[in-house]
């Protein structure tokens, strides 16, 4: 007989087998929820609803250091995304680089979310921009916000203002009340309010050039940044110790799986001659590895900046994140 657990995952193509049982872990019977990250992780954090989740990986960064321990991390990352793109800022306020944010209004969902994390690192290794040179404004309420859920409080010299639950991150960019936000999610769940296109706000524009700032920091740094990590239940883990890895290697094939779907769909390009074929190894490149030993690198940086913006109280060394079992992976 598998074992039932229940799993909160968003959708997307390296996790949509799962989500459709194309791909199944040995042993294991997922009861599927896909439901937006933003409320999994305040729902774990908060309830532990699910015996398996994605997790925000500043907050569990965040739970390790404050003694939190319900919960084993597995080396699965769902998703990554070049964060700095996701800034954006008013254009009559005079921000023509990311050192001009300087003593601006910043609005943020959660401070403390990875996204936000991985910005605030970027924008002081290559620009120069210290986290308390901004003034932020958190569109969260404590009792809805990862922030809440762990009892953060924001470091010394950090200024963050409450938005008022009347008001929210879109309305404020768009009345002028915020000069910049370093993320922005519109997307109705238990834990987000914003609602305005702010893409299609003529006074509002990206902070970096998207087509080619990505590019960019890849090249210079080789780190494609790490937005979730995935957690199980402890006890699970202890009681069934064989779990961890075959859900490892089940989201492994996930992955692969979505790799091959992506090359079976470039082939009509390739075909088409829309796409040169000397594209062809480059595109075949995974980009979205798990395991350890492939993004250490990544792993490194996101714990140094966590503690260097004082959401940790010291540098977690990564093998500590992971179950024991995962450490070769």
């Amino acid at each position: 007989m598998n074992l039932p657990l229940s799993i909160a995952m968003a959708s997307n193509p390296r996790t949509n087998p799962l989500h459709d049982g194309i791909v199944k872990p040995d042993g294991i019977d997922l009861m599927c929820s896909a439901i937006f990250p933003s409320e999994i992780f305040w729902r774990q954090l908060k309830f532990a609803d699910f015996d398996v989740s994605e997790m925000s990986l500043s907050s569990f960064l965040m739970a390790i250091d404050r003694g939190d321990d319900r919960w084993v991390g597995l080396p699965i990352f769902t998703t990554r995304h070049f964060f700095q793109n996701w800034a954006l800022k008013r254009t009559d306020r005079g921000i023509n680089s990311p050192a001009d944010l300087k003593g601006k209004k910043v609005g943020v969902p959660d401070y403390q979310q990875t996204a936000a994390l991985w910005t605030r690192g970027i924008l002081k290794d290559e620009f120069g921009l210290e986290a308390s040179d901004m003034e932020y404004w958190m569109e969260r309420s404590p009792e809805r916000s990862h922030a809440g859920a762990v009892g953060f409080q924001p470091p010394p010299g950090i200024v963050i203002n409450q938005i008022p639950p009347e008001k929210n991150i879109g309305t404020m960019m768009a009345s002028g009340e915020l000069d910049a936000t370093l993320l922005y999610i519109r997307e109705t769940n238990l834990v987000d309010r914003s609602t305005i296109d702010l893409e299609a706000h003529p006074q509002v524009a990206p902070l970096f050039d998207r087509k080619t700032e990505g590019a960019r920091y890849l090249k210079k740094t080789g780190v494609y940044p790490i937005n979730h990590a995935t957690v199980i239940r402890r006890e699970i883990a202890e009681r069934h110790p064989w779990v961890i890895l075959n859900l490892f290697k089940a989201f492994a094939a996930a992955n692969e799986y979505a790799d091959r779907m992506r090359m079976e769909q470039m082939e009509y390009y390739f075909d088409a001659g829309i796409v040169p074929p000397e594209s062809h190894d480059a595109i075949a490149q995974s980009l979205t590895r798990h395991g350890i030993k492939a993004n250490r690198h990544i792993l490194e940086a996101v714990t140094r900046y966590s503690h260097d913006q004082g959401l940790t109280s010291r540098k977690l060394s990564v093998d500590e994140l992971f179950a024991e079992s995962t450490r070769d992976t």
